[in-house]
């Protein structure tokens, strides 16, 4: 039995206080365990490939800026599904959606205040995470990319696109979603929204 395997027994509660002492196979075991509610979302709502990483992406963000807050671990699989079918609402809306713009004013015709606010919030929250990724190794980068894509692929192929072993896939989950955590992109992003008095998207229980 591997180290990853020995996690596939914990509990969340275990699992989220792993997390949350850096332990990145933990994290690994978390993101392994939830991706498939996040996918299930995704068929669900016939999302293109562009679509479901936005979802994902997200998803995942948000867990990663407010997984410190979470009130009750045994919230988490509830939280992931049910951020993960929000997600997937918006990003139909966004794609059905069409916004001119009144040429005299400038404005968004038929946007509201709170709807910018939103799009602003989420372009910020984009940002971050892609500016996240650019810090981290390629190798990380690449291997979390590919894994939030939809139609998922194996861990086969993944493996043969990176020429990395299959057994090595989660563990280098895990370590890029912890780092991704700790770079100066996310922690700017993260302090900035708690300056600002952002939603607190896991305060649950």
């Amino acid at each position: 039995m591997d180290n990853q395997d020995a996690y596939r027994d914990q509990d969340v509660t275990a699992l989220v206080a792993g997390a949350l002492g850096g332990d990145a196979l933990a994290w690994a075991e978390i993101v392994r365990r939830h991706t498939p509610a996040v996918l299930a979302r995704v068929r669900q709502f016939r999302l293109s490939p562009d679509q479901a990483e936005d979802v994902a992406q997200t998803v995942w963000l948000n867990l990663v800026e407010h997984l410190d807050r979470l009130r009750e671990p045994q919230a988490l699989p509830g939280w992931v599904a049910t951020t993960a079918r929000h997600e997937c609402i918006r990003v139909t809306n966004a794609g059905r959606r069409t916004t001119p713009v009144d040429p005299q004013g400038g404005r968004l015709d038929g946007a509201t205040d709170g709807e910018l606010d939103q799009d602003l919030l989420r372009a910020e929250r984009e940002q971050a995470l892609r500016d996240g990724l650019a810090e981290l190794p390629a190798h990380q980068r690449d291997l979390l990319l590919l894994l939030s894509v939809d139609p998922p692929l194996s861990y086969t192929e993944i493996s043969e696109r990176l020429g990395i072993p299959v057994g090595s896939i989660g563990p280098t989950r895990g370590r890029g979603l912890a780092k991704l955590r700790q770079t100066a992109a996310i922690k700017n992003y993260v302090a900035a929204t708690a300056a600002g008095g952002g939603h607190d998207v896991l305060a649950l229980g």
